[in-house]
């Protein structure tokens, strides 16, 4: 098992870009994560997902992740947790059943909504309300990175329970 400072470690030699980068949010940024550079790692994405796994309470049901990042980790979650997963689309596609929810997610269940990197948590909010118009209840959000740029702040005024992995100070960023 890959402990707090190695998985960091790891984290940050595989997928730590220097630049200047645009992220989702809007926001300019002299450096970037790339998320799907340390998601395709065996070591790393097994790890990530055996301390998502670890923010389950025993109501949880289901894991979920929103396209793309998030997909790869509610998948490592699920097989951790031993809890089946579903996929939040970003937007509905307009060929086949033209769902926002891919996998099964029933009414009352109970939710771990996995984040890959969050800066505003723009996008996992969006997940989020997909998954209580659905009839669910999210008990968490959990980002394997809080940025520190504002997803915290925003992810609890929206009235949601947020974790963080790891933060860019865990980072030594």
């Amino acid at each position: 098992m890959m402990n707090q400072a190695t998985l960091a470690a790891r984290i940050k030699a595989t997928a730590y870009l220097e630049g200047d980068f645009t992220l989702r949010s809007g926001k300019k940024s002299k450096y970037y994560m790339d998320k799907y550079l340390f998601e395709t790692q065996p070591d790393i994405l097994a790890a990530l997902g055996t301390r998502l796994a670890a923010h389950c309470t025993t109501a949880t049901k289901r894991m979920a992740g929103a396209e793309l990042g998030g997909v790869a980790l509610a998948a490592a979650a699920s097989l951790a947790a031993g809890l089946p997963f579903f996929i939040v689309r970003n937007s509905k596609k307009d060929y086949g059943t033209s769902k926002l929810i891919e996998g099964l997610l029933l009414p009352g269940e109970h939710v771990l909504l996995v984040e890959d990197i969050a800066t505003t948590g723009g996008q996992v909010l969006e997940a989020a309300k997909v998954i209580q118009a659905a009839g669910a209840t999210v008990e968490k959000i959990v980002a394997v990175i809080d940025r520190q740029e504002g997803a915290r702040e925003n992810i609890s005024n929206a009235g949601f329970i947020f974790e963080a992995l790891l933060t860019k100070q865990d980072l030594g960023i």
